[in-house]
């Protein structure tokens, strides 16, 4: 496993191992079960029960056709929609702990996951899959087509340290009651960055950074403070229940 050192815009560093081959391999092969079995009831239905079959030699094959290709997009899109919905995870990837990072520190966007996509029909499609190994084995990031022209690289999150790890917090009981849901719209990063500097500015009482975190998190979840909460009662809260609904996802 090659080593990565990712610099946020915030200038902080993280530290990540890519993703092992044989986690990806397996990844991609858990994606294609599901593909498989979801083609497979597809089929059954509209061939078993709704006997589609026997208007492929009339005149209306093409109408069948276009109904298969409309029940085939799940499948056709599969990858681009999980990694754009699930944050650069499949569930494939999601069950093997990998994720797909932007390598210069900014967040992963649509449009990355997009070129990814596009890529894959040259290197996995194409080639079966031959060209994206050796690339995979050959580049310094181990990148595929799609993760080179994208700016992206898998990294395995079973680091000891990484970015997961620096947002949880401690002693979040089961019973505890969450008070803004929008903070769902935060990313890992954003929490943790958000996190990092509210410690500094709490320790210090820098209340100018504090103001300048609650408005940058009302910015991002149009969420007002209740009750008339400080700064520092807001972001903690915050940060608990960010931890509260991603942990109990």
């Amino acid at each position: 496993m090659a080593e990565i050192q990712i610099t946020t815009t915030q200038n902080v560093n993280l530290d990540f191992k890519t993703a092992e081959l044989n986690h990806r391999i397996f990844a991609w092969f858990i994606d294609v079960m599901i593909k498989s079995a979801y083609i497979a009831v597809l089929a059954y239905i509209l061939f078993g029960i709704l006997k589609l079959g026997k208007y492929i030699n009339s005149p209306d094959y093409w109408s069948v056709m276009a109904v298969g290709i409309v029940f085939l997009i799940p499948v056709i899109f599969y990858t681009l929609a999980l990694e754009t919905l699930l944050n650069g995870q499949t569930i494939g990837k999601k069950i093997l702990k990998i994720k797909v990072l932007k390598i210069d520190g900014y967040q992963t966007g649509f449009i990355d996951f997009f070129i990814r996509w596009v890529m894959r029909i040259v290197d996995v499609n194409m080639f079966s899959g031959f060209l994206a190994l050796i690339l995979i084995g050959s580049t310094k990031k181990s990148q595929r087509l799609g993760g080179i022209a994208s700016g992206t690289a898998v990294v395995s999150l079973r680091n000891k340290i990484d970015i997961s790890h620096t947002i949880v917090e401690e002693n979040i009981q089961t019973n505890y009651q969450p008070t803004y849901s929008s903070v769902v719209k935060l990313s890992d990063n954003d929490v943790r960055i958000i996190k990092e500097h509210y410690l500094r500015a709490k320790a210090k009482n820098d209340q100018e950074i504090l103001l300048k975190l609650k408005e940058k998190i009302i910015g991002v979840t149009n969420q007002q403070p209740v009750d008339n909460q400080t700064s520092i009662e807001f972001i903690d809260i915050v940060i608990k229940d960010y931890n509260y609904y991603t942990q109990n996802m």
